[in-house]
C-alpha cells in the first residue's frame, strides 16, 4: 500500500514538472503578446502592464497589409479540414479492408504502411518536389503552389500512422455486427458506413487531433510546395514574415503565434477525452 502511494506521488510530481515544462513557454508567449516590442526587449519575463496592448497587437496582426493573416487563416483551415477529412475516410476504409481480409497480401501491405512511418521526410523531400514538377509540366495538373498538391502530399504522409491507429482499433469491433448487417441485406459499403464507421468515433477523434495539429503547425512542407509570396499561404508561413534579417517584431511574432495556437488549443480541450480513449483502445486491443 505504501509502495503504491509512493509511486503515485512520484508520478504526480513528474506530471507537475512536465506541465511546467510545456506550460511555461505558452505563458511567456501570452504575457509578451500583451506588451510592446520595446518592453519585450527590456524584460521578456515581466508581466504586462495593460492587457489592452494585446487587443491592439491582435488588430495589428489581423490588418497588416503584407501578412494577410485572414487569408492565411482561411488557407490553413481549408488545407487542414480537407486533408484531415480525406485522411479519416481513406485510412479507415483501408484499415478495415486490411483487418478483415486476412491474407498474405494484406499482411504485407499493412507492414508497408507501418514501415513508411520510419522514413524521414527529409529523405523524400527533393524527390517529392521533382515528382510534383514533372506531373505539373507533363499532365498540366497544378501540384506546386496549389491546394490540391499540398493536400495530396499531406494525405501521403499522414495515411501510414492513421491506418496503423485504425487497424488496431478495428480489431476490437465484433465481426458479428458486420455479419448480422450483411444478413439483413447491407452491402459492403453500407456495412462500413452504417455499422463500422460510427463505432470508430473515439479513434476518429484521435486521428483528427494528431493529424490536425501536425498539418496546422507544419512549416517545412508548405514552404517547399507553396513557397513565400504565394497567394496561398498557411499561418506558419505568414508568421515567419514578421522575422527579418535585421529586425524582429517580437510583439507581432508572439501575438500571431498566440492567434495561431488558439484554434488547436480549443479543439484539444473539447476532444481530449475521446482522443485518449481512442489511443488506449487502439493500442491495447
Amino acid at each position: 500500500m505504501k509502495k503504491s502511494k509512493a509511486v503515485r506521488w512520484f508520478v504526480e510530481i513528474i506530471t507537475f514538472f512536465l506541465m511546467l515544462l510545456f506550460g511555461i513557454p505558452i505563458f511567456i508567449v501570452f504575457i509578451n503578446a500583451a506588451k510592446s516590442n520595446l518592453m519585450i526587449n527590456a524584460d521578456p519575463i515581466a508581466l504586462p502592464e495593460n492587457l489592452s496592448v494585446l487587443v491592439a497587437n491582435i488588430v495589428k496582426v489581423w490588418e497588416h497589409p503584407n501578412i494577410r493573416f485572414p487569408t492565411s487563416l482561411l488557407s490553413s483551415v481549408v488545407i487542414t479540414v480537407l486533408s484531415v477529412g480525406l485522411l479519416v475516410i481513406i485510412s479507415s476504409m483501408a484499415a478495415w479492408v486490411l483487418c478483415r481480409k486476412k491474407s498474405r497480401l494484406s499482411t504485407v501491405l499493412f507492414l508497408l504502411f507501418v514501415g513508411t512511418m520510419i522514413v524521414p521526410f527529409q529523405v523524400v523531400m527533393l524527390p517529392l518536389v521533382s515528382w510534383f514538377s514533372t506531373i505539373q509540366a507533363k499532365l498540366g495538373i497544378p501540384m506546386l503552389k496549389s491546394y490540391q498538391g499540398i493536400i495530396f502530399a499531406y494525405m501521403g504522409f499522414g495515411v501510414p500512422l492513421s491506418v496503423f491507429l485504425f487497424h488496431g482499433f478495428i480489431k476490437s469491433v465484433p465481426l458479428e455486427l458486420e455479419e448480422a448487417a450483411t444478413i439483413d441485406g447491407c452491402s459492403r459499403g453500407m456495412v462500413f458506413f452504417r455499422i463500422v464507421l460510427p463505432i470508430l468515433k473515439p479513434i476518429i477523434v484521435t486521428v483528427i487531433v494528431l493529424n490536425g495539429l501536425w498539418i496546422w503547425n507544419d512549416y517545412l512542407l508548405p514552404l517547399i510546395l507553396l513557397g513565400l509570396g504565394n497567394p496561398i499561404q498557411t499561418v506558419p508561413l505568414s508568421v515567419s514574415n514578421f522575422v527579418g534579417s535585421f529586425l524582429k517584431k517580437w510583439d507581432l511574432i508572439l501575438t500571431s503565434n498566440l492567434m495561431a495556437m488558439a484554434p488547436m488549443l480549443i479543439l484539444f480541450v473539447f476532444v481530449q477525452k475521446y482522443m485518449l480513449k481512442g489511443m488506449v483502445d487502439g493500442a491495447v486491443k
